[in-house]
């Protein structure tokens, strides 16, 4: 096994450290807080039927994530690279298992969230500004085209961009919990806490649903070579950012605990909206809307910019593939692969318009195959501890407990995600999806040796 990085080109040009500390905290919370912030909450509250055990849930999952976070910051600090997790993969495993993960990111994880983002954005905009009969495909079309062009102008670019849109979209969330803590608490409800304790599927259920609300934060990896200060300033970029993130989701959850009361919160549609609307009226729902349409914005940008990075380094790792792995110095963007990036985006987005359900399931359902590669990743920590130096790169605390709590939860949601799969007789989704990969990884190693 080696553990040196892949060899690129020797002309080609690499990231450039550009990127502010401040600007790469704007892209992990852009990344995490999505849409599901607005839906989770409800779905978190139904299912663990107590005030308590509800916002422990969303406390384990901070706790976990973090846990998560402090082994993507050792990996980063070590081995930096605009790869991310693909890289830690290739180093620690090979590049033949490590194309699998980024061959699911490109075909469907990362494209395929860029394209539902752009539907939730484009029905959010077609209720405001309709274009006609296919408003809601117009919008979808020209927004993952109009932030291409802003991602190929260059990182600064962006990186404005992602700055500007996480700062409109934490003011949203934080006009929410003004909302929650601002109108009066229902008579009828005094929410009791740790009252009784849900049985250990439900309380395993509210915690999947927490993660997957946290989820996005790994994708942190894929800027660490490019933050100024080097791979070590990217320990505190993360920290920074899962603890924002984590404070804006617990006052959350608790302003709308406090606006509707537990039963009134896991009985809502639209928990976020209701609260806005009895502290603001109209006008609150009618700007919760943009709110929500300015997150689901603020995630497409923030994945394309991580997303694309992925390609490159795939490429970058194989020779026939070279031509994908093309990095602008200038404005700090590898070209090919987001154009790459956005072809398959916008293929998934026409393909949704005709069956947008199963284009929904067809994302959902490869979630076994992205926590089986993170579980790798989890366990690449212990695998690449014994060939670094005492002093090289940042250590987490607590180890090995901190990457063992890590390991497992990923685990259990690969098999948590493997189980609801199969209930909805889908898994043959995930196999499909790592079963051509396969064949092309095939394909892939006789086109490597023929030019050989």
């Amino acid at each position: 096994m080696s553990l040196a990085p892949a060899e690129s080109g020797k002309n080609q040009a690499h990231p450039r450290q550009q990127l502010s500390p401040a600007t790469a905290v704007a892209i992990i919370v852009g990344i995490v807080i999505g849409a599901g912030i607005f839906k989770t909450p409800s779905m978190v509250a139904s299912v663990s039927g107590d005030a308590g055990w509800m916002m422990l849930a969303w406390v384990a999952g901070a706790v976990i994530s973090i846990a998560g976070a402090l082994c993507y910051a050792e990996l980063s600090s070590r081995y930096a690279h605009a790869g991310g997790d693909y890289h830690f993969l290739e180093i620690a495993y090979g590049k033949h298992l490590s194309f699998l993960y980024a061959w699911a990111k490109a075909m469907v994880i990362n494209t395929g969230s860029i394209a539902l983002l752009a539907f939730v954005f484009a029905d959010y905009m077609s209720q405001a500004v309709p274009l006609g009969a296919h408003s809601s495909a117009i919008w979808a079309i020209g927004i993952v085209l109009l932030l291409t062009v802003v991602n190929l102008i260059g990182l600064q670019a962006s990186g404005r961009v992602q700055s500007a849109l996480t700062i409109i979209e934490v003011f949203g969330l934080l006009a929410v919990v003004v909302a929650g803590f601002s109108v009066q608490s229902p008579a009828s409800e005094t929410p009791s806490w740790f009252s009784g304790s849900p049985p250990l599927g439900l309380a395993g259920l509210a915690l999947v649903f927490v993660l997957l609300t946290f989820g996005g934060w790994n994708e942190s990896a894929f800027i660490a070579a490019e933050v100024k200060g080097g791979p070590r300033s990217m320990v505190p970029v993360i920290l920074i950012s899962l603890g924002l993130i984590t404070l804006i989701y617990l006052f959350v959850n608790l302003a709308l605990l406090h606006g509707l009361g537990l039963s009134g919160l896991a009985k809502s549609k639209a928990a976020a909206a209701d609260v806005m609307g009895m502290a603001f009226g109209t006008f609150g729902q009618q700007a919760l809307s943009l709110f929500v349409a300015m997150a689901a914005l603020t995630s497409i940008n923030a994945t394309m910019i991580v997303g694309a990075r992925s390609n490159f380094a795939v490429a970058s790792s194989w020779r026939a593939l070279r031509p994908i792995a093309s990095w602008n110095q200038q404005a700090g963007t590898p070209v090919a692969a987001l154009l790459l990036q956005s072809l398959i985006a916008l293929a998934l987005v026409m393909f949704g318009l005709f069956q947008h359900d199963g284009f929904e399931a067809m994302v959902e359902f490869t979630a076994p195959v992205f926590w089986t590669f993170l579980f790798l990743v989890g366990l690449s920590v212990f695998k690449l501890r014994k060939h670094a130096k005492h002093s090289e790169g940042y250590r987490l605390p607590l180890y090995p407990f901190t990457p063992i709590v890590f390991c497992a939860s990923c685990a259990y949601l690969s098999y948590s995600s493997m189980t609801y799969a199969a209930s909805k007789n889908a898994v043959h989704i995930s196999f499909a999806v790592m079963g051509i990969g396969l064949v092309a990884l095939a394909l892939l190693q006789l086109r490597e040796r023929s030019s050989n």
